[in-house]
This record gives C-alpha cells, sequence and structure tokens, in this order.
C-alpha cells in the first residue's frame, strides 16, 4: 500500500486481521497470527492512514508476483478538492486493509457532528462530486517495482491536475474550463507589536473560497464548494477554476493567531478574473505578549508526542518523527508520565516540545474508570498593570469534552471561562494531531492577577471515556497597552 513518498508498507490481510486481537477502539487491531511473520505484533487501523484534503490526492495499491517479479498498480487519483467539505486539512480515510481503497467525498471523521450535512424538507441541493480518476499501471521483472510504479502514478496525478476540470463531463451541472473563474490578489499582515507594526508578508497563507458564512465558517461547512490555494513567499495568491456563484474569501496563515475572512461577498461568473489587490489581516490583539506557548497552526504537533509502546507499534512509522502522533495507545502515555500529578508548566522554564503533552486526557484510575485532569501555566508577573489582560486560546481538537479555566484558584465559582461542552472529532482515538479548530479570546481582569507567581488551571472534568480530550494549538498572554 503507498500513501505517500514516505508512507509505503507491505500490509496485513482482511484474515490477519480477523484472527488479531481487539484493541480499546474498535478499529485498532493487535496482529498475532500473521501469514507474513514480520507483521508479527503490529498494530493495524485504518485511521493510522489518514490523510489531509490538501495530501489526499493519489494512493493505492501495488501487487507484486515474486515469482515473475512483475507488478501492477491500482491508484485513486483525486485531481480537485473543490467537492470534498471542510477545507485544505480535513482529514479522511484512504486505503487500509482489505485491500481497500476509498475515495471519501464527504466525511465527519475528525470532526463530528460539527460538519454533518444537514438539508430541511424542500431545500433544494445539488453538487457535483468528481470525476475522479482510477489509474492501473505495470511493469515486468523489474527489481524495486514498487518505487516504479509509485513515482509512475505520481506524474499521472500531475497530468490529471494540468487537465482539471475535465473536458469530457456531459453533465449541465459540471462547469467546464472556460465558464469558471479566478481570483488574484495578495495579502499582508499588519499587527502592531510584530515588527512594529509594519506590514508583514502572509507567507504561505491558506487562501480559499467557500459559502458565505462567519469569519472561519469554511472548516465545517459541507454543501459547498471550495476553492484554496497556498500563497507565496511574500503573500501573493491565484486561485483558479472557481465554479461560478457567490462566496466569501477565507484565509488562516500558519504561525499567525485566528482566521481572515474578506468583508465583501465576491461573485464570480463565467470567465471572470477578480484582482483583489492588497488584503490587510490584522489578527486578534489586545496588547504585547507577555508569554506563549506552540505556534498557532492548528496542530498539536510541536508538543510531546511520547514513543509508542514496543508491544504496540507500527512499523512504518518508526524512525519518522512528523508520524510519531500515528502510532497506538499513546494517550496512556499520560499516567506514566505523571503518574501523581498532573501536567505543571513553568512558561520562564519549561519548554513545549518536551514538557506540554500532545493532548489532556483523563487519568485512568481503574479498567474502565477515569478521572478529570487540570494542567497548571505558572507564571511570574514582576507587576501587574491595570485594566485587562487577554488570553489567547485555540483548541486543536476537542472530543466530547470541557475547558474550564480558572486563574490563582483552582476552587472559584464560577470558573473565570469555560468553553461548554465541545468536539467529536476523536482525534486522539484515531491518531489524528488535530481536529477542528477552536479559537477562544478571554478577557482577564487585572484583579485576580498577582504581583509574582500566578497559576492558570486547565480542567477538563468530562471523563467517561479515555478519548474525551482537548489537543491545544496555542496560549498567549497578552497585557495592557502601557
Amino acid at each position: 500500500m503507498a500513501i505517500a513518498d514516505d508512507r509505503q508498507r507491505l500490509m496485513p490481510t482482511a484474515e490477519d486481521r480477523s484472527t488479531g486481537q481487539p484493541l480499546a477502539y474498535p478499529e485498532a487491531v493487535l496482529i498475532t497470527h500473521p501469514s507474513n511473520p514480520e507483521l508479527q505484533g503490529e498494530v493495524d487501523d485504518k485511521y493510522q492512514y489518514s490523510c489531509a484534503n490538501k495530501d489526499n490526492k493519489v494512493h493505492g495499491w501495488i501487487n507484486l508476483d515474486s515469482k515473475t517479479n512483475n507488478s501492477v498498480g491500482f491508484w485513486m487519483i483525486t485531481p480537485s478538492n473543490e467537492f470534498r467539505s471542510g477545507g485544505p486539512i480535513r482529514q479522511g480515510l484512504t486505503s487500509h486493509v482489505g485491500p481497500v481503497t476509498l475515495n471519501i467525498l464527504h466525511t465527519t471523521h475528525y470532526a463530528g457532528k460539527e460538519v454533518t450535512m444537514r438539508l430541511h424538507e424542500g431545500e433544494p441541493f445539488k453538487k457535483v462530486y468528481g470525476p475522479v480518476f482510477a489509474y492501473l499501471n505495470s511493469v515486468s521483472g523489474v527489481h524495486g517495482s514498487e518505487q516504479v510504479l509509485w513515482s509512475d502514478a505520481v506524474l499521472q496525478l500531475s497530468e490529471e491536475v494540468n487537465r482539471w476540470p475535465y473536458d469530457f463531463p456531459k453533465s449541465e451541472d459540471f462547469v467546464p474550463a472556460n465558464k469558471r473563474g479566478r481570483v488574484e490578489g495578495r495579502l499582508l499582515v499588519q499587527d502592531r507589536h510584530i515588527k512594529g507594526g509594519k506590514f508583514v508578508y502572509g507567507h504561505n497563507a491558506y487562501i480559499g473560497l467557500a459559502l458565505p458564512g462567519d469569519v472561519g465558517s469554511w472548516e465545517r461547512q459541507s454543501k459547498g464548494y471550495q476553492f484554496w490555494s497556498r500563497a507565496d513567499k511574500v503573500g501573493n495568491f491565484t486561485i483558479e477554476n472557481i465554479v461560478p456563484g457567490d462566496y466569501n474569501l477565507y484565509a488562516w496563515i500558519p504561525g499567525i493567531f485566528g482566521d481572515y475572512k474578506y468583508s465583501t461577498i465576491i461573485t464570480i461568473t463565467p470567465g471572470c478574473i477578480i484582482q483583489l489587490g492588497s488584503l490587510i489581516y490584522n489578527p486578534p490583539r489586545n496588547g504585547p505578549t507577555v508569554w506563549e506557548i506552540g505556534i498557532p497552526d492548528r496542530s498539536a504537533a510541536e508538543f510531546h508526542v511520547p514513543n509508542p509502546y514496543p508491544n504496540l507499534i507500527n512499523r512504518l512509522y518508526i524512525g519518522k518523527p512528523l508520524h510519531n502522533f500515528r502510532q497506538y495507545g499513546l494517550w496512556n502515555r499520560y499516567n506514566e508520565l505523571y503518574p501523581n500529578e498532573d501536567l505543571t508548566y513553568n512558561v520562564d522554564v519549561n519548554d513545549y516540545s518536551r514538557d506540554w503533552f500532545y493532548a489532556q486526557v483523563p487519568r485512568k484510575i481503574g479498567n474502565n474508570t477515569f478521572q478529570p485532569t487540570a494542567w497548571e501555566i505558572k507564571f511570574h508577573l514582576p507587576f501587574v498593570m491595570r485594566g485587562s489582560y487577554t488570553l489567547r486560546l485555540a483548541l486543536a481538537s476537542a472530543t466530547r469534552s470541557k475547558l474550564v479555566i480558572r486563574f490563582n484558584n483552582p476552587l472559584d465559582r464560577p470558573p473565570h471561562f469555560s468553553t461548554g461542552s465541545i468536539g467529536q472529532d476523536n482525534a486522539v482515538a484515531r491518531h489524528g494531531i488535530h481536529g477542528l479548530y477552536w479559537p477562544y479570546s478571554v478577557e482577564v481582569r487585572s484583579n485576580v492577577l498577582v504581583e509574582g507567581v500566578n497559576t492558570i488551571y486547565l480542567r477538563q472534568p468530562k471523563v467517561t471515556s479515555p478519548f474525551q480530550a482537548i489537543m491545544y494549538d496555542y496560549i498567549r498572554l497578552e497585557r495592557p497597552e502601557a
């Protein structure tokens, strides 16, 4: 099976799974009696092979005849993501044991009910899904044929992308290239506390058109088309092959907190070229940064992802740090790292890449018994300024959980802030490093802070399952302006 340059492996069979040991999450199985002895003791789970929309372009299978060295490849190629829901970083299944090859057009995986497509009685709905391209290739008697066939499939993907939109569909609902539009522009960022308020480029920004909605609503949309591109190093972007209609332009920039939305509806007409010029994003900001934890990139990947259990591994990901989070059972490592007390993070001493666990999970105290966890952030203020501080908090994932925040008193009632019950993305159980994005801006009155050491308590009280968890993306404390 091959999903990417660094995600290719000889897979277990369906029979290997059926004779294996089921694990805590139903889709995960420990292979105990494999037909191939090399797979003994490995974990197989279809979610270990999930992929973001932006990368889910080609995947499939290679069948190698060991006697003749003849090989055949079967590939699923998706030349456009315009019909998929949830934007470029929404995750979905690809290929897995069976052998199974999927093309997921709409999914609630890594999102839950937030993206469920709801159609009311009498509501008209029309959308073209695809076409997608099934590609077969073969090679005879070639050593290393797996890589030859994979490389050929990647080349074929490039050809299909260049052919998009296809010219063969006869449906009047499939819009050909000459009746689509294009949008061009440049995204700049202005934050008075970044480079003195000078404009900086929207470097590598994700910029897209989706149905009109609130800021950030594109991530939870499922009915309309979406058209995304990446800005270059100076913020220039081009979005091509846009189906006519009314859209909002949305954007987010790795390294910058929050979401951008262009204030004016963009109407695409056949053959149009819309030049927006320079767009300015003023990200949320009330004052200078006191401290920050993490990177605002909608992922928990920069935090501490523990080593896998030696008896619960998928060897595909051994020695690949960018994929460590895909190993099974990592959530159980929290109890081992923090056996007696929950995580405490000192912003002046600790390093989030080592000292901030990738997910705030419940503490296991019995076979099926769990208790809430309360993490602490400690920071020193030499003095407290009058006015309001601001806590910028972005969650990368939430699963049937709730985050309750208190300052300097873990028993304060009511708490200073609560998200309420949020999320159904199951990112922890499904070996993801993020689900949906949840940004919050919390006003912090100066009278709850003290000169000297302060403590923020982050409590997750919902604990009927080991997977009721929160992943953090980024936390920043801002002080009032001087």
